[in-house]
């Protein structure tokens, strides 16, 4: 059983420490993690952002992705939608008894790479080990600290009629990579999850602009779910173009076969953007540049219309009202 994890890892005794050291502190090894103490401590002056989530992902390793790399990223990604610079991360695992230490030791070997990637690091953490059957694999709780620069602020509530809607490249190809990964589905293609630190993205935006109204970052609910929580934040209408927004062909097959709509599938690497139209070009060329936004569109603006309501003009010309997502389109996919 030395290739798996036991009760014991979690008990704080011997095995426990012996886990945190060799799986944990090894890998991502800082100044503040080294020290392992019941917290970190770090030094900040001007204005901060917090974000704490979830991981709960099945499976835990999936086409473009695992678990680990989503943790990182989903936790950035939060706090760049606010502005703000990501610096710490917290992680704290809950590790199902009997899960491969070669596994475990995979994730956090992705969670190193792309902490490394967004210029963040993991400063605190806690393990965990319950009954096998308790969990899952592996879940992971996470908290995120960044700093906004002067001079920016970004809301949900910001945005004002005129406004461009920019979206930072196709959707769904998240969601349909874990449901095929998931389901054993086979497409022609190998479709990866869009999985990415936007950090950087968000960053060369604002310099490009920092008036930049609202930010979004569309993953469970998907695009069409984002663009209904800002129109309601701001109150606000907005009208987006079908024929404006990317999507891949495969993933366009998959929905097709599964029967869903891809606004509403999750995405991991990309955001939406609300910016005054007289900047809208000045972005959208900043975003384009960046690798993670090398496919950007303006695929609508901010209007007069109902407040907190959707409508999209679609391909065949007519309009339909984009409602937000009603239930669970696909469980499990961050």
């Amino acid at each position: 059983m030395n290739d798996r994890i036991l009760l014991a890892h979690g008990s704080g005794g011997e095995l426990a420490h012996e886990l945190v050291e060799k799986s944990f502190v090894k890998a991502l090894s800082n100044p503040f993690l080294a020290r392992l103490d019941d917290s970190a401590v770090f030094d900040f002056s001007g204005r901060l952002a917090f974000t704490t989530d979830s991981y709960v992902v099945s499976p835990i390793f999936f086409p473009g992705g695992d678990i680990g790399k989503l943790a990182v990223c989903g936790t950035v990604n939060d706090l760049a939608m606010s502005g703000a610079r990501p610096l710490y991360l917290s992680l704290s695992f809950i590790i199902e008894e009997g899960l491969l230490k070669s596994d475990l030791e995979r994730v956090v070997d992705s969670i190193r790479e792309t902490a490394d990637e967004a210029g963040v690091e993991v400063v605190t953490g806690d393990t965990k080990v319950v009954h096998r059957g308790s969990a899952d694999k592996l879940f992971i709780n996470t908290a995120g600290v960044g700093i906004i620069p002067e001079g920016v602020n970004i809301s949900g509530g910001n945005a004002r009629a005129g406004d461009k809607v920019i979206l930072s490249g196709t959707i769904g190809d998240h969601g349909i990579a874990v449901i095929s990964q998931r389901e054993g589905l086979g497409f022609s293609t190998n479709l990866k999850s869009d999985c990415a630190p936007l950090g950087g993205l968000v960053a060369d935006m604002l310099n490009a602009s920092p008036d930049i109204h609202c930010l979004r970052d569309p993953t469970r609910g998907g695009l069409a779910t984002s663009l209904n929580e800002l129109a309601r934040q701001s109150g606000v209408s907005v009208r987006i173009d079908e024929g404006k927004i990317p999507v891949r062909e495969e993933v366009l097959a998959a929905c097709e076969m599964l029967g869903f709509d891809p606004l509403y599938v999750a995405n991991e690497g990309k955001l939406v953007a609300i910016v005054p139209a007289g900047t809208a070009d000045k972005v959208l060329r900043a975003m384009r540049e960046n690798r993670y936004g090398e496919g950007a569109a303006i695929i609508g603006e901010v209007d007069g219309g109902r407040p907190g309501r959707v409508v999209m003009r679609t391909t065949l010309g007519a309009s339909r009202i984009v409602d937000m997502l009603v239930g669970d389109l696909l469980p499990r996919i961050c």
